[in-house]
């Protein structure tokens, strides 16, 4: 059975799109929480023991290791249908799409960092923000409109939806706002039964790090996590 390293849910959007493919799609695997140091030390040395990368997260297949979260995807691919779709032209769509999530949106990722558990309203949108977010609902609505949703390369769910799971937990915590049906489809992200497990789960995590805590600027709302 496949083993899967990732690291604390409330913080971690690289370890959720492969954690999130695989329950979506019903594969079988091992969880392994690897957590960051409480006392806020360089993670590396932790990570290094399960992954060649010192990142997470890390899939191992017996003597396989597969150390990057869209790597993960494509090795899921030769293994599983369904992960990309089975139409050329919408393969190559939600292919482009998750390459694009997984080297870009840096603005998004850097302002609005995943911290699952608040509520944050931003102090503002600058103008690169403001970029992400328009490519982003571009991106999200020619997909949809595309190959007809409700998903983003079509009816069922596969890696392109998996890479923007963390962007719907973006948008929740800073309050966000896409055009429809952009919107809707961030909704219908947070609304899926492993993204709920996710959720319910970083709720639960007591472990804070100062450095993740402070990465959003804005005020704070709400913290929903366990006290």
């Amino acid at each position: 059975m496949y083993q899967l390293s990732i690291t604390n849910k409330n913080y971690s959007s690289w370890s959720l799109r492969p954690w999130l493919l695989l329950r979506q799609l019903g594969i079988p695997f091992e969880e392994q929480l690897v957590a960051l140091p409480e006392d806020g030390s360089d993670p590396f040395p932790v990570f290094r023991a399960v992954s060649p990368s010192g990142r997470v997260p890390c899939l191992h297949d017996g003597a396989t290791v597969v150390w990057d979260s869209l790597a993960i995807a494509e090795y899921l691919a030769e293994r599983h249908p369904g992960v990309w779709p089975t139409d050329p032209l919408a393969r190559a769509w939600a292919r482009c799409a998750a390459a694009e999530m997984h080297a870009g949106f840096g603005a998004l990722r850097s302002q609005c960092s995943m911290n699952c558990g608040i509520r944050v309203r931003l102090d503002a949108i600058d103008p690169a923000l403001a970029r992400d977010l328009a490519r982003l609902g571009e991106l999200w609505t020619d997909g949809l409109s595309r190959f007809g949703g409700p998903f983003l390369a079509g009816a069922t769910f596969t890696a392109a939806d998996a890479f923007f799971g963390p962007v719907a937990f973006r948008i929740q915590t800073c309050g966000l706002r896409l055009d429809e049906p952009a919107q809707a489809y961030a909704t219908r992200l947070l609304a899926l039964p492993p993204m709920r497990a996710w959720y319910d789960a970083a709720l639960a995590e007591r472990w804070r790090e100062p450095a993740h805590e402070a990465e959003i600027k804005g005020t704070w709302l709400e913290d929903f996590r366990a006290k």
